[in-house]
């Protein structure tokens, strides 16, 4: 099978920040890159993102100065990393009834606060990759708040990257969960299925899964495709990666070589399944079906298939 290798970077993958790692435990870099009117602050409500501007045009809204003031002592925070020499926080917004309202001169309008998929890679790289950055960490700090050896309450350290327990001073670390995506093929064929879950009733997408523990990647892609299609697969070869906060997914891209063809569902998984041509693929909308959307890696799966033949 030969390699089809990633034509640009996965969305939610380029980011432009050094995490320095060695800062997160200076506590006078630390306060002093708070207080300063340089820093960025990257607010999060419930796990929607700050944006501004509307379809092609749409941004990300990073806080700098007097806008950030009333976020700087009280909010939970976490330190992402340098941009340009600048310090960039994540701020935890959630404990507002309602979503905060924060003026984006830039914009000349009110900014909002999404889910960041909305966005649907009309983002600019960089900014996507902070924003699903500051989401994911953030989420990871709301929920895991409760040390899991004793139950005790846990508190943030290194820069709020990880979290303690007051305790039995357990150290807890971010969870990024491994998924497995994987675009089966054969020849000209590749195989989409459409599962009960998707939010679109026509989209046919790749097929994935999570990787159980015990097992490589190459195993976990060959146990979800027969798992979910009765389909048996040989080689698999490596695509790329993609941080996927939603709520916490490492999606790690594979292309499938397909052993056999017949369809068999796991009907808890799927709904249908079938064998799409090339010409199926680039003609889908004739065809009544619909690809994922833009900012997944499934879809960067199926155009780089579709560009390499």
């Amino acid at each position: 099978m030969i390699p089809i290798r990633a034509r640009r970077p996965n969305p939610y993958s380029a980011s432009p920040l050094d995490r320095a790692s060695a800062r997160r435990e200076d506590a006078a870099f630390l306060a002093a890159a708070r207080e300063s009117p340089d820093s960025l602050f990257v607010p999060v409500w419930r796990g929607q993102s700050l944006l501004a501007g509307e379809a092609e045009a749409v941004r990300g809204v990073f806080l700098a100065g007097a806008e950030a003031d009333p976020w700087r002592v009280d909010a939970p925070w976490a330190f992402l990393g340098l941009w340009q020499g600048r310090p960039v926080f994540a701020i935890d917004c959630g404990a507002a009834e309602a979503p905060p309202a924060f003026a984006a001169p830039a914009f000349g309008e009110t900014t909002r606060f999404a889910d960041l998929r909305a966005a649907a890679g009309a983002l600019p790289e960089a900014e996507a990759a902070i924003l699903a950055h500051a989401r994911g960490l953030l989420h990871w700090r709301a929920r895991h708040r409760f040390c899991g050896v004793c139950g005790a309450a846990c508190e943030a350290r290194s820069g709020g990257n990880t979290l303690v327990c007051t305790r039995c001073e357990t150290p807890h670390f971010p969870r990024t969960d491994p998924a497995v995506i994987m675009l089966v093929v054969q020849g000209d064929a590749a195989l989409l299925g459409h599962s009960p879950r998707f939010p679109v009733p026509e989209m046919y997408s790749t097929l994935a899964g999570f990787v159980e523990p015990g097992e490589s990647l190459e195993e976990a892609v060959a146990r979800e495709v027969f798992e979910e299609t009765g389909v048996r697969v040989g080689a698999v070869t490596y695509h790329s990666s993609q941080p996927w906060p939603f709520p916490a997914s490492l999606m790690l891209g594979f292309y499938a070589e397909a052993q056999s063809t017949e369809i068999v569902l796991d009907p808890a998984e799927l709904s249908d399944a079938r064998w799409f041509s090339r010409a199926d693929i680039r003609n889908h909308k004739a065809l009544g079906f619909r690809l994922p959307r833009g900012d997944s890696i499934a879809r960067r799966l199926i155009e780089d298939w579709l560009e390499s033949g």
